[in-house]
């Protein structure tokens, strides 16, 4: 007790004589957040450079070429679809509705990956018929979702059969099911995607891929039903179902007529006011190969084409609107000005009835030749229960079988990474990591000096790219050490928790630069509560992922650009520089010292133990800063360790993926 009680003491002593808040800029910056945001506004910008091109087409020839560049692109950033194997389908109940029934279906769209869905067939009447395929968004319910309800009900009173089916994640299928809570342990369903998302990262695939192979496995089923028309199939959705609607429609020619609700919108507004949203609804490197929401309109190859909006849905209208000019130039261009329209109801975000109506008479134009009545029939709506697939109301306890986490991971073990030398390995990183060394000194500011017992610390920022300000300490001792490395010290709680480490360093001799690399300490950028848990600083990781960059690589910069700052400072006399990495800054350090021969030793303390561990965990936290995309393709943490040798790496401790400590 008492050993407990005299650390205390110390600990408080040391705070008095050197309070953490003095290493902070609050009071010489002021209001920070200018720093904390600039890196959004700089992948703004590179957003908008590379959306500023957009391409004109003089033939429909180039038209078609382009379509078949957008589904390419498509393929190629979701790491491609799964190969089709027997859909197993079985109808396991069916209710009665009197101008329609509901047969509830359960099929496999991959080997035991359980999917299921909602068959809405019209009565009394002789097909086949024309269909709807109807992906969902990310309301609650589901299939079930009362909105939902009245659209396929709806549809099948009009004489159409439709088809809804869970997403992954939601209803019946959702991936993270607790049999104690009932309910998922993430919570929602936009969670669990990105979760899952970051582990398709990793082993080059992303959470769309999953997504859009049950969709098409669905139309699959759907075209194989006697009642259906096959040659007259149209597409909508609202939300991730608009989304859904979108990668659909530009993927397969059976679908004929589209009609996106709540999701279409222009890439430079998305940016600019809502941020990236989940994980399957971003397709690195999308931006940077200069792709945007018109595209997946040209890869509909001019059919017919509708889009919904809401004037105030968090989708922003004018993202739409200037999406929908676009296209329907080049629709008016080859005269099928006809094919393409617009409805933007002056409400928010939700399949209401405006945007329902107005899809009903699009879809019974183009696909039943006849003009819809207006009317939306009164649907008697049903509970979540009522329309289960399942006995339990989950796939998982139902009828076990795969999970998006098992398939992960079984891509990731079929993985056979080359062997390569270090310098190899290096070169690998820093193409995968999208490391470009600065040349030259930064720019620095100086904000005042801390007077210590042995030592001043300066005050300062320093420029690491074009708009980007980097806060930092720098501590030089009074009579600097002989032969003493200096030491760029990065902790991701910030400066201040390492103000302990600082005063060790700088009274033992060594001259120390403690940084604020981006998204830690003071650029902490504040996240929407329940996202910060999971992935930290989200919306800037994503779109740097989307312009063809990653926050790691950033983060690198970030430290490299300090240790310009140190060698090219007048009069401190750096030879040698060691590198400190603490929590979530311990891997951009590992990359520094494996890209930056002026880093002779490095210590790490709270380095990830391996990429592979995310794959294999159920869950992770706080991880998404640190991933590479197709890194298990190209090598591992612990072959950028060996690849640093002859220089010294300590790793003090690894954790998992959860942030614990893995014991040794």
């Amino acid at each position: 007790m008492l050993r407990h009680l005299a650390a205390f003491v110390f600990a408080a002593a040391l705070l008095e004589a050197q309070p953490a808040s003095e290493l902070d800029f609050t009071a010489a910056i002021g209001d920070l957040r200018e720093l904390s945001h600039a890196t959004t506004q700089l992948l703004i910008a590179e957003g908008n450079r590379y959306l500023a091109n957009r391409p004109t087409f003089t033939t429909e020839a180039q038209v078609q070429a382009r379509a078949a560049q957008v589904r390419q692109q498509i393929l190629r950033n979701i790491g491609g679809l799964p190969a089709k194997t027997p859909l197993n389908a079985r109808t396991v109940a069916t209710l009665d509705r009197g101008k329609y029934r509901i047969e509830k279906v359960i099929f496999e769209s991959q080997p035991r990956f359980y999917v299921t869905a909602n068959l809405y067939i019209p009565n009394g009447a002789k097909g086949p018929f024309p269909a709807i395929l109807f992906p969902l968004g990310h309301e609650n319910g589901a299939k079930a979702h009362d909105a939902w309800q009245y659209v396929l009900g709806s549809f099948a009173s009009k004489g159409f059969v439709a088809l809804a089916w869970d997403p992954v994640g939601q209803g019946e299928r959702q991936q993270f099911w607790d049999t104690d809570l009932r309910a998922s342990k993430l919570v929602q369903s936009t969670t669990e995607h990105s979760v899952l998302g970051i582990q398709a990262l990793l082993i080059g695939d992303n959470m769309a891929r999953h997504m859009i192979h049950d969709g098409i496995r669905a139309l699959d089923y759907l075209v194989s039903r006697p009642e259906v028309d096959p040659n007259r199939v149209g597409v909508t959705g609202n939300s991730g179902g608009g989304m859904m609607t979108a990668y659909l429609a530009a993927l397969d020619d059976r679908l004929k007529v589209a009609a996106p609700s709540c999701y279409i919108t222009s890439w430079k507004s998305l940016m600019t006011q809502l941020g990236p949203q989940d994980a399957e609804q971003n397709l690195p490197p999308w931006l940077s190969d200069g792709f945007d929401f018109p595209d997946f309109i040209y890869a509909f190859g001019l059919k017919p084409y509708l889009v919904l909006s809401a004037i105030r849905d968090f989708f922003p209208i004018g993202g739409a609107r200037s999406t929908v000019a676009e296209a329907k130039r080049v629709y008016d261009q080859f005269g099928q000005g006809q094919k393409i329209s617009m409805v933007d109801a002056d409400d928010g975000h939700g399949y209401t009835k405006p945007r329902r109506l107005a899809a009903y008479a699009w879809f019974s134009r183009w696909l039943a030749n006849r003009e819809d009545d207006g009317i939306e029939p009164d649907i008697q709506l049903l509970s979540e229960e009522e329309l289960w697939c399942t006995r339990t109301g989950q796939v998982l306890t139902s009828l076990g079988g795969e999970s998006v986490h098992s398939l992960n991971r079984a891509r990731a073990l079929a993985l056979r990474r080359p062997v390569r030398p270090g310098a190899e390995v290096i070169a690998k990183a820093r193409e995968i990591v999208k490391y470009k060394a600065n040349s030259g000194a930064p720019a620095a500011s100086a904000y005042g000096v801390l007077l210590r017992p042995g030592y001043r610390v300066e005050k300062l920022t320093y420029e690491s790219e074009p708009g980007i300000q980097i806060p930092a300490v720098l501590a030089i001792p009074a009579a600097p050490k002989a032969g003493a490395p200096a030491v760029v010290l990065a902790n991701c709680a910030g400066k201040s928790a390492s103000a302990a480490r600082l005063d060790e360093l700088a009274k033992a001799g060594s001259i120390v630069l403690s940084v604020d690399i981006r998204g830690c300490g003071e650029l902490t950028v504040p996240a929407p509560r329940g996202v910060n848990p999971w992935y930290g600083e989200y919306r800037n990781t994503t779109a740097a992922l989307l312009l063809g960059r990653t926050m790691l690589g950033m983060r690198v910069l970030d430290i490299t650009a300090g240790i310009d700052l140190l060698n090219t400072r007048a009069g401190l006399g750096v030879s040698q520089v060691k590198a400190i990495g603490i929590g979530s800054a311990a891997m951009p350090m590992l990359f520094a010292t494996a890209f930056d021969n002026r880093i002779a030793a490095v210590e790490l303390d709270g380095l990830l133990q391996s990429y592979q561990s995310v794959v294999d965990s159920t869950l992770h936290r706080r991880v998404y800063e640190q991933v590479l995309p197709g890194v298990l393709q190209q090598f591992e943490v612990a072959d950028v360790v060996k690849a640093i040798a002859p220089r010294s790496v300590t790793v003090v401790r690894s954790i998992d993926p959860l942030g614990e400590t893995v014991k040794p």
